[in-house]
């Protein structure tokens, strides 16, 4: 075997991904072969492999790739918007049933939304994030209502949804729904691109997302809690309450909280050049609600963006069967939303500017994307250059 790397080859995704910091833990390049595995929350190479141009570079959210014929393939031009992809609607929305509420995060959209495409046969399973006896997140294949329920919450860990994809979804496994974070709706998408893909992808039919702006390092977060004396094991539920800068865990012994600034130091280096908060490759995407008004009764709320026609019949299956109440969100809460997206952007390109030393080399974006253009600020200046 050659020692010199090829581009497209497994080195590549080391040298470029794994080595720069970049990986994610999606899990993408993960069992397409047996020399890629997760160990607890990282990615691991564990042989040297010489194939050219394996799909486990192709389908990396991390390596370069043309996000336009990305965008042409799944969504409508006209619905396109430069801060948060497609939209076709915009809602405030949360499960009709109170019981579901209480389970779930915030109004229980995304649990919902599952639970009516299992019941009227839209998708055979699903493919959840699912915790562990050692508090580590992994993918999970669903069949029904108990399990979805079992699940359901916001974890802020990284969980290789893709990689549970690529492993769970066979012929038996049928139509299949994923939930997944900005960073694994894209290397689904990418993978819909590939001409050459196996079968396994078109088993795909729905992909919720979820709203991300960062997830924690498993490591640094358990050392974190350790220091709290707070059992992983007895953490039920996670959020970020409006208008407060702590991180809140619901356990076996009540409510604790954590300042945000202690938190902030757990985060994955990999997030900062992340352009993308609000999951825009996904057929409807959900978040939590942000709107005036006394925090218990919005956290009972979540933003739904609609995103594909697919999407669009799915929430309004859900509407019309009595399973999800929606009220359309006013300009405002869109716009707001929207500048949100257009800072994380911003920041994300200044990130990977200050990391590669030149705005022409923008890691794993190309230049010349249209919203990446948009966010740029810099023209064709190196910025290690002096100002003359």
């Amino acid at each position: 075997m050659s020692s010199k790397v090829k581009a497209g080859s497994q080195g590549f995704l080391k040298k470029y991904v794994l080595d720069e910091g970049l990986c994610t833990g999606c899990g993408a390049c993960v069992n397409l072969c047996p020399y890629q595995v997760i160990y607890h929350d990282r990615t691991v190479q564990l042989h040297p492999c010489d194939l050219e141009n394996g799909k486990c570079c192709a389908s990396c959210p991390r390596t370069a790739a043309d996000h336009t014929p990305l965008r042409k393939l799944l969504f409508e031009p006209a619905d396109l918007t430069p801060e948060i992809g497609a939209v076709k609607d915009y809602y405030f929305s949360r499960a009709v049933d109170p019981h579901l509420r209480a389970v779930a995060q915030h109004g229980a959209t995304v649990t919902a939304l599952l639970e009516l495409a299992l019941a009227e046969g839209l998708i055979d399973s699903a493919i959840v994030s699912s915790r562990d006896q050692q508090f580590l997140q992994n993918g999970a294949l669903v069949k029904d209502r108990v399990e979805i329920r079992k699940n359901a919450g916001s974890k802020f860990i990284v969980s290789p949804t893709v990689a549970a994809f690529n492993q769970l979804v066979t012929q038996e496994a049928g139509n299949v729904g994923v939930v997944a974070t900005p960073c694994q709706a894209l290397a689904l998408a990418k993978m819909k691109s590939i001409k050459e893909n196996n079968s396994r992808i078109s088993q795909l039919k729905l992909v919720v997302g979820l709203y991300c702006g960062w997830t924690l390092s498993m490591e640094k977060y358990t050392k974190l809690l350790s220091e709290k004396n707070i059992v992983p094991e007895s953490i039920k539920k996670m959020d970020i309450p409006a208008g407060k800068n702590i991180l809140e865990l619901y356990t076996d012994d009540g409510a604790i909280s954590i300042p945000f600034d202690e938190v902030q130091a757990c985060i994955r280096d990999a997030c900062q050049y992340c352009m993308d908060s609000t999951a825009e490759y996904a057929d409807v995407s959900v978040g939590s609600a942000r709107f005036a008004g006394n925090w218990e009764e919005v956290r009972e709320w979540n933003q739904l963006i609609v995103r594909t026609e697919k999407g669009r019949e799915w929430v309004d299956l859900a509407i019309k069967r009595g399973v999800l109440e929606v009220w359309e969100a006013p300009a405002a809460s869109l716009q707001e939303l929207k500048d949100a997206a257009a800072n994380k952007k911003k920041n994300a390109l200044k990130n990977i500017i200050r990391k590669s030393g030149s705005v022409k080399n923008l890691l794993y974006l190309k230049s010349n994307d249209a919203v990446v253009k948009k966010y740029l600020g810099v023209k064709g200046k190196n910025r290690t250059e002096k100002k003359k």
